[in-house]
């Protein structure tokens, strides 16, 4: 059995809600399981010298680890997806691709554990960076000898910036540059990186992919033959594969990501306009707003929203009684689960990045960020009734 799937030839023109559902059709369990199973070991036995039977070591590959960047793949409309153990390895073996002196370009508005990374280990390692907004900057100038790729989001964490995938593709090739598109925030069932020109689609697999905050996992997701090649080896050589059961985790995750997600930005459109309404709310960032300055680029290059918000209260005390008052909500780092958190960027998601970027950025101690959950919708609206009303007596 070959390890190596082109899993766009898996793909018969169905839609992002029946790919959810399906496993590759050329590594379906033998035995005709409809739950792949865990192959929880670490070797494979041979049945003669130069004998295999496609698996040799986990470290390399698993049959469920397989079956897991199969689906991922066929998603993405990728050739292939690598499964990492968490996304920060992903984002770290795509680093793995550059060399000392090389250049390249981010969004200034980044998760920052990929900040933490580029700032800690990249320098170390020879690599620089050029940081600008790249919802509104033009890439062109930033451009040196030596750049080559460029890093963003769409939508950026945790300040909702959203970039035209298609036209930073065409300026970024047209230089012989990458493009590598972090696309946790919407997941492969509202946007597809890949169809718009980029070269990398990065995926934190604890989020939407996994849906529960029960496992850690992450994706690298690519057309290209020579960078799967390349990124396969980095993958083998430093270990940083994904376990069997995290693998079957996911998978089972990925079967319910269309009525999640569905239902999660049904609630974060409520959510967004009751925020709107309260006095307490300077700011509501949500990309399905009509006023966000990136409906329309959302409108032409993904399938929806998505169920990630950001907000901006009046005090940082306020913002504070909210964290401390919450029930229904979980005050929580991450996203993408089934229920809805409440972050504080400035101590929790972005507490390694430098305060003058956090400042550029907007990113100050009264910004809120939510992952919107599965909730009834009028429990979640009740909630912030009662969070804000509470909030609103201790602080006047």
């Amino acid at each position: 059995m070959s390890t190596e799937i082109d899993c766009r030839s898996q793909d018969k023109g169905y839609s992002a809600d029946t790919k959810c559902q399906l496993n590759d059709s050329t590594i379906k369990d033998v035995w005709g399981a409809v739950s792949y199973p865990i192959y929880q070991t670490a070797t494979f036995a041979h049945k003669g010298l130069g004998e295999s039977t496609g698996y040799d070591y986990t470290r390399m590959q698993n049959p469920t680890r397989q079956q897991l960047e199969a689906v991922v793949a066929l998603l993405e409309n990728g050739q292939d997806a690598i499964a990492f153990a968490s996304g920060m390895a992903a984002v770290a073996a795509v680093m793995e691709l550059f060399s000392p002196g090389d250049h390249f370009i981010i969004d200034s508005d980044l998760y920052g554990g990929s900040v933490r990374l580029f700032n800690e280990i990249s320098k170390k390692n020879g690599l620089s960076y050029t940081a600008a907004n790249l919802s509104t900057d033009d890439v062109i100038p930033l451009i040196q000898e030596n750049t080559k790729a460029v890093y963003i989001e769409t939508p950026t964490n945790p300040m909702m910036n959203v970039t035209d995938i298609e036209e930073l593709a065409k300026k970024v090739h047209e230089k012989g540059l990458i493009l590598i598109v972090d696309n946790t925030f919407l997941s492969p069932y509202y946007q597809n990186p890949l169809d718009l020109g980029a070269d990398i689609v990065i995926h934190s697999g604890t989020k939407f992919l996994g849906g529960h905050h029960d496992t850690i996992g992450g994706f690298v997701v690519v057309n290209n033959k020579e960078l799967d090649e390349r990124l396969r080896f980095i993958y083998k050589t430093t270990g940083a594969g994904l376990s069997p059961f995290d693998s079957w985790l996911i998978l089972r995750g990925i079967r319910t990501l269309s009525v999640r997600l569905n239902k999660a930005q049904e609630n974060a459109f409520a959510i967004a306009e009751y925020l709107k309404k309260s006095s307490h709310v300077t700011k509501v960032i949500y990309p399905g707003l009509k006023e966000h300055p990136g409906y329309d680029i959302m409108k032409k290059q993904a399938r929806g929203f998505g169920a990630m918000l950001t907000f901006e209260v009046d005090s940082p005390e306020f913002a504070k009684e909210i964290l401390s008052n919450v029930e229904l909500i979980y005050f929580a780092e991450s996203l993408g689960g089934t229920e809805t958190l409440i972050t504080y960027p400035i101590t929790q998601t972005h507490a390694d990045v430098p305060a003058e970027v956090l400042e550029k950025n907007g990113i100050n101690d009264r910004i809120l960020r939510l992952s919107v959950g599965i909730e009834g919708t009028e429990d979640l609206i009740n909630e912030f009734e009662r969070v804000f009303a509470e909030a609103d007596k201790k602080t006047k």
